[in-house]
């Protein structure tokens, strides 16, 4: 599964885990809509500062949008962690790696 879909996916748990209309959360992180709904599909990539808007409109933890522990296995959560770093600029690698590291404390 493409990556982009599995983090889509995640975000749609959590706003449906919390009863949010994709209306009420997008009206939090002052998106569009029809924009969350893309990005829940896996059909946009949105960038570091989109994911952040998104968890503070999910009044959530970054890292909880990346928690897939629940979906694939080993071999899976490596590659998808692999094409995400992959896609990332300098600045967002180092961003991640301080968050891994943190989580792997």
């Amino acid at each position: 599964m493409d990556e982009k879909v599995y983090i889509g996916k995640r975000i749609s748990e959590l706003r449906r885990k919390q009863g949010l209309s994709q209306e009420q959360v997008a009206g939090r992180a002052d998106i569009n809509p029809n924009y969350l709904s893309r990005i829940e599909r896996g059909k946009e990539n949105p960038t570091l500062d989109m994911l952040i808007k998104l968890a503070h409109a999910l009044g959530t933890e970054m890292w909880e949008m990346f928690d897939f522990s629940h979906i694939g296995n080993r071999k899976d959560l490596q590659k998808t962690i692999q094409n995400l770093a992959q896609s990332a600029d300098e600045t967002s690698l180092r961003l991640a790696l301080k968050v891994f590291r943190a989580i792997t404390r």
